[in-house]
């Protein structure tokens, strides 16, 4: 009964959060300068007609959208069609449905961001523990190298990548999602060649993600080598891996939140990676959509991340009520 009632009174919290960021999703972009009709007949038209015939492609679209009526019917509608999970129709790219744009980019940055996250809180989280038990040398070069990865922004490390790998040294390609005149198709030679483009923006976020998690084990870890179960374990002659095992143990806890606001918040740090290496994922979408103040693909990228945050934080709720007997207590009330 303390963990349903934990899990209860969290839902209660993450239910207001979602509600007050979903009337945030509509209402931002909308502070945004600027008539997303504007930039699509301008992108259409091109000067190249009257303006009595732009006035009256603008009305239309206008209406097509619903741009025609209060701002209080939109927001009303938008809440209606969102719980259908209907997310409209792009404005910059009519007549394409939102949804299919989402689900077409969105498997693209699955495949970047999760093996990036999941392998960098891996190693990172192993070699911060390595590091603060061995001390010495190897610790410093950790400490240092991991200090530069963590402080070096993702598109600052994509471009020296870029520059290094596929420019420098034309290793793999400059950009893309696939090579010119492919399309993406179920084949052992596409498969090969989008991994080709794959690689460095996989790499670019797995190393700073290993940087950031490298420093924060380590910095949980050190506490944990002068702690007595250590000590008890070398007096009994323990080797190192089984030791470091025990520190990983210990200090884990605070990485599992690095881990799961990782899955969301790292969508920053990929939009940008995206759009240095050109790769057809959610971030470079949404940075199309803002350019085009395309409302409804901005508000169904931004809904889906919003989603991903809250989820992979209540998980993490959860999971401490499990693992951690001290909020157990104070659910209890005994702290």
């Amino acid at each position: 009964m303390t963990l349903l009632r934990h899990i209860f009174s969290k839902l209660g919290w993450y239910a207001a959060a979602f509600a007050a960021a979903l009337a945030l999703n509509f209402f931002l972009p909308r502070l945004l300068p600027g008539n997303p009709v504007d930039t699509l007949i301008g992108q259409a038209l091109r000067g190249h007609a009257s303006s009595e015939t732009k006035q009256r492609v603008y009305e239309t679209y206008v209406a097509e959208f619903g741009l025609d009526r209060d701002l209080w019917s939109q927001f009303l509608t938008y809440i209606g069609k969102t719980l259908q999970g209907d997310f409209g129709t792009s404005f910059s790219r009519y007549p394409a449905e939102v949804a299919t744009m989402v689900g077409d980019a969105l498997p693209w940055t699955i495949a970047l961001q999760l093996p990036a996250v999941l392998l960098g809180w891996l190693i990172g989280n192993l070699v911060g523990a390595v590091a603060a038990y061995r001390r010495g040398g190897f610790d410093r070069s950790v400490y240092l190298s991991s200090l530069f990865l963590t402080a070096a922004p993702y598109y600052c490390l994509a471009v020296l990548l870029l520059y290094g790998l596929a420019v420098a040294l034309p290793l793999f390609p400059t950009g893309g999602g696939w090579s010119f005149g492919n399309s993406p198709e179920w084949s052992g030679i596409f498969a090969v060649d989008a991994v080709s483009h794959w690689f460095l923006p996989f790499l670019s976020l797995l190393l700073v993600f290993i940087g950031g998690q490298a420093i924060g084990m380590r910095s949980m870890a050190v506490y944990e080598v002068d702690a007595d179960y250590v000590r008890f374990a070398e007096s009994f002659g323990l080797p190192d891996r089984k030791i470091v095992g025990y520190i990983f143990r210990n200090g884990m806890l605070p990485q599992i939140t690095g881990l799961a606001l990782a899955i969301g918040t790292l969508v920053g740090g990929a939009l940008l990676t995206e759009i240095v290496f050109s790769y057809p994922g959610i971030g470079t979408l949404l940075y199309d959509a803002i350019l085009n103040k395309d409302y409804p693909v901005i508000q169904a990228v931004t809904l889906l991340v919003l989603i991903v945050v809250l989820v992979a934080n209540f998980l993490v709720d959860v999971l401490y009520g499990l693992i951690d007997p001290r909020i157990r207590a104070a659910e209890r009330g005994e702290r």
